[in-house]
């Protein structure tokens, strides 16, 4: 059992699952098991999202939005 505490009600945008598939696929297409990959996608997704909604607000999200803040998450866990 996982519990995801990241991401927002602003993610509920238009291409935002789209997003979250991508980044699972990411991680699948480096080796990651399905599972880990599930997981850690779904955590990251919602992290960019959190940093998506504190730079520009909920209301104004969109998936490119949340796209554009995964780098930093990445580049922060390193």
């Amino acid at each position: 059992l996982y519990i995801n505490t990241s991401g927002n009600d602003g993610m509920a945008v238009a291409g935002s699952g789209d997003v979250l598939a991508g980044i699972i696929a990411g991680l699948l297409a480096t080796g990651a098991a399905a599972s880990d990959a599930a997981v850690l996608g779904a955590y990251i997704h919602g992290l960019a999202g959190d940093m998506a909604a504190k730079a520009l607000g909920k209301r104004s999200m969109l998936s490119g939005d949340i796209i554009a803040h995964i780098p930093d998450i990445l580049e922060a866990q390193v």
